[in-house]
């Protein structure tokens, strides 16, 4: 079943202070309870995708702030989620994901205030997180203009690498840079996007870079070659190590972008679904040096179209 149809289930949203909501498939939602204030709620919880226990939760941490950071917003507090087998409660795991997690939020000074488990056999981690944006000020999907630069600010690959660990075949190296990756916030570059004059931005997660550029509104110039990757992604590339959702994403979008002459390995990549991935955000040209730190890897367009280039 597409998401369409699953957000296609929820009533017509009427209230006026939902600023942002699911129907636009926005990152967080945003929600106005003054003037000059609006809250902000996300929820992220996966299975996990590395090995190393402390490694999951803080990676599921991040994952969780990112929504919030994508829309401009500040983090208030976190709300745990957790589903673990019971018979491997005595292990110790538990405590180190959720260790793990704890510290990656306290470097973004968020507390957790709270939480819910369930017994399952199936581990999952992430949080549920409050944020506060001025309600004038929240940075959603739709505001781009033509000629704005587009940056990314984190590398792709980690689908590749997520299944690579899982199969066993990830260099040390690779899986080490991809951890370090997942786990940085974009606190930095959300500041900075902010300061910067941002009038669009996303995090690129599940729908891999392809997927949530098809999300801002606008179209777009992708200049392939600029688009960065970790080091050493694209031999696991061409093992065909691509998960599951980096399929779907190239079923679902690859009629809808002009590709010119992109090989299929090059698409797969670019469709790669990512966790805990960078911000991807639109800049006007005349601000553009004022978010130089991060990538630039394209122009938005103004006819709905995305290329290749």
């Amino acid at each position: 079943m597409e998401l369409g149809q699953v957000l296609g289930a929820l009533p017509p949203i009427v209230d006026p202070n939902v600023l942002h909501g699911a129907a636009a498939r926005d990152d967080a939602a945003v929600y106005r309870i003054a003037p000059d204030r609006a809250l902000v709620a996300t929820v992220d919880f996966f299975t996990p995708i590395v090995d190393g226990p402390a490694d999951f939760g803080a990676i599921a941490a991040a994952n969780a702030l990112s929504d919030v950071y994508a829309v401009g917003a500040r983090p208030l507090f976190a709300l745990g989620i957790t589903a673990f087998p019971r018979d491997k409660l005595g292990t110790g795991l538990l405590e180190k994901i959720v260790s793990g997690g704890a510290a990656k939020l306290a470097e973004a000074g968020v507390p957790v205030v709270g939480g819910h488990s369930v017994d399952d056999a199936e581990p999952k981690f992430g949080y549920a997180v409050i944020g506060e944006v001025h309600p004038d000020r929240a940075i959603g999907h739709e505001s781009a203009h033509a000629g704005d630069v587009l940056f990314l600010t984190k590398p792709l690959g980690t689908g590749l690498v997520t299944t690579a660990i899982k199969r066993g075949l990830c260099p040390p190296a690779l899986e080490s840079a991809a951890v370090a990756v997942m786990a940085t916030l974009n606190r930095e570059a959300s500041e900075a996007m902010v300061a910067a004059g941002a009038t669009a931005a996303t995090d690129v997660t599940g729908y891999g870079l392809i997927g949530h550029l098809a999300n801002l509104k606008g179209g777009a110039d992708l200049h392939i070659g600029a688009v960065p990757y970790l080091d050493g992604v694209r031999q696991l590339a061409e093992r065909d190590l691509f998960p599951d959702g980096s399929r779907r994403n190239h079923a679902a979008y690859r009629d809808l972008v002009d590709w010119g002459a992109t090989a299929e390995l090059d698409q797969m990549m670019l469709c790669d679904a990512q966790t805990s991935g960078g911000l991807l955000v639109a800049i006007p040209s005349e601000n553009a040096s004022r978010f130089d730190r991060w990538t630039r890897i394209g122009v938005m367009r103004s006819d709905g179209k995305i290329r290749i280039v």
